[in-house]
C-alpha cells in the first residue's frame, strides 16, 4: 500500500474529490485525502495525500496559499465568479490605476462574508444547497488576512490578472466581488489558478496523465510536508520504544518548539513539540 504526497495540477472541470477517487485507483490505497478543496472552475496546486500521510491533512488545511486570479469588472453573478448567472452588468470606467488605488483596503487582516454558493453549513444545511432554492440567509463576516495582492496583468479593456496570497478560508471569487463593488462597477471572478498550498508550488505539481502514468513513483515522503521543522533522530533504544508506545520522551539537550522525530533506523515517526525537557507527539506517521 502507498505512503506519501502527490502534488496534483488540477485540472478544470474536476473537483478535488474526482482527484481523490482517481488516485484510489491508480495508487491502489483507500485512504486518501487532500490539502484544500479547488472548486471545478479553478486549476492548480492540490496536495493529494495517501495512506498514512493523511494524518498531516488538518495540519495542511491550515496553512496560507497563493493564487493567480482573473478579474472580470463590470459584471456581477449570484456565484461571484463567471460560471454564475449574470445579475447587473455596468459600464467600466475604472483604469489600472484606480484599481491599484482600491487593492489596499482589501489588504491585511479583513472581515469577508462569505458567498451562498460555498460549503459552509446553517443550521445543518450548505449554503450553497439554500442557495440553489432560491434562499439567501445572513451570514457573518469571517476575518481573513491577504497577506499579498497585486495587479499582474490588464488582459482586456475590464480584464486583469491579480496575485492573491492568503490565509485559510478566504474565497478569492468574494475578493473580486468586493473589489468590484468598491470601483463602483461590480466583479466577478474570472478564472483561478492556485499557485501555492500546504507549502507545495506548482513546480512540483503533476499532471493526471503523469500520475496515471508513474503512479507511486511520484510520491513525495509524508516528511517533506515538514520540511520546515528542525528534525531529531531518537539516539537510544529505550527512547524509541516510548515513542513507539505513544508515551512522552526524554530529550533534555533539545530547547521549546516543534520537531520532526525520527527513528534510529531514518523512520519518520512522529511531529512532537518539546516543553520541560520532553517531546509530546502531536501526530505519529507510524503503523496502519
Amino acid at each position: 500500500m502507498s505512503d506519501g504526497i502527490i502534488i496534483i495540477d488540477k485540472p478544470q472541470g474536476w473537483t478535488s474529490m474526482d482527484v481523490c477517487a482517481k488516485l484510489r485507483g491508480i495508487l491502489s490505497q483507500r485512504r486518501i485525502g487532500h490539502g484544500g478543496t479547488l472548486d471545478p472552475m479553478a486549476t492548480g496546486v492540490l496536495p493529494v495525500f495517501v495512506g498514512n500521510a493523511t494524518r498531516a491533512v488538518e495540519f495542511a488545511e491550515k496553512g496560507d496559499k497563493e493564487y493567480i486570479a482573473g478579474l472580470r469588472l463590470g459584471l456581477t453573478t449570484n456565484t461571484q465568479d463567471t460560471t454564475g448567472e449574470p445579475m447587473e452588468e455596468r459600464p467600466v470606467t475604472a483604469g489600472p490605476a484606480d484599481l491599484a488605488a482600491v487593492l489596499p483596503q482589501f489588504t491585511g487582516p479583513i472581515l469577508q462574508v462569505p458567498p451562498m454558493y460555498s460549503a459552509i453549513k446553517k443550521n445543518g444545511q450548505k449554503l450553497y444547497q439554500l442557495a440553489r432554492k432560491g434562499i439567501e440567509v445572513d451570514r457573518p463576516p469571517r476575518p481573513v488576512t491577504i497577506h499579498a495582492l497585486e495587479i499582474l496583468d490588464q488582459i482586456g479593456p475590464a480584464d486583469y490578472l491579480l496575485r492573491v496570497r492568503c490565509s485559510k478560508g478566504t474565497y478569492v471569487r468574494t475578493l473580486c466581488h468586493d473589489i468590484g463593488g468598491a470601483l463602483g462597477c461590480g466583479g466577478a471572478m474570472s478564472s483561478l489558478r492556485r499557485t501555492m498550498a500546504a507549502g507545495f508550488t506548482i513546480d512540483q505539481a503533476v499532471t493526471m496523465e503523469e500520475a496515471q502514468e508513474k503512479g507511486p513513483a511520484l510520491l513525495l515522503p509524508t516528511d517533506a510536508f515538514f520540511s520546515h521543522l528542525p528534525a531529531w533522530t531518537i539516539p537510544g533504544e529505550r527512547q524509541e520504544k516510548l515513542c513507539r508506545n505513544g508515551n512522552p520522551v526524554p530529550a533534555p539537550e533539545l530547547s521549546e518548539g516543534t520537531f520532526r522525530v525520527y527513528g534510529r533506523d531514518g523512520t519518520f515517526l512522529c511531529v512532537s513539540r518539546w516543553e520541560d525537557g520532553v517531546l509530546t507527539s502531536l501526530k505519529n506517521f507510524f503503523g496502519n
